[in-house]
């Protein structure tokens, strides 16, 4: 059964936590796709996890880098997954219904929270999966950056 994950992005930007969260679902050894909301921001956000830290690697590629197969993580503004992800990050406003969700054993979907329209696209997702049975969670940021789940 597929699990689903909303941060709702507060006190932090997506590049702030992207990477964090990245980290962490790469030391599982689980393939990863990296769907995002529009072409412009893949190459944006392949850029940047490059060079977010200097003390710091994240393997991943994209469509410009090739060997989409053999990516440990994969961004893509498509439904494709060529590297066989087991987990999906949703960020920018990338899509997804309930019953594509079930071809990977997590999903994050990380909304900013100081768009209405983010929130709104977030709450309607949120129902669509309540209503296929799927598992959700909630976590919200503190003011601290600290992530708290909710119920």
């Amino acid at each position: 059964m597929s699990r689903v994950d909303f941060y709702h992005l507060q006190n932090q930007t997506l590049e702030n936590v992207l990477p964090k969260l990245l980290e962490k679902a790469y030391e599982t050894g689980k393939k990863i796709k990296v769907k995002v909301g529009n072409e412009e921001r893949v190459e944006f956000i392949n850029t940047f996890l490059w060079t977010f830290d200097d003390q710091s690697f994240i393997p991943h590629g994209s469509k410009k880098d090739g060997f989409a197969e053999m990516q440990p993580i994969w961004i893509s503004s498509n439904d494709e997954n060529p590297n066989g992800a087991l987990m999906l990050f949703l960020v920018d406003g990338a899509k997804e219904n309930a019953e594509s969700v079930k071809n990977f054993e997590r999903v994050f979907n990380i909304f900013d929270g100081n768009s209405e329209t983010a929130v709104n696209e977030a709450r309607a997702f949120w129902k669509e999966l309540k209503t296929a049975g799927v598992e959700i969670y909630y976590w919200q940021q503190e003011s601290n950056g600290r992530w708290v789940q909710k119920a």
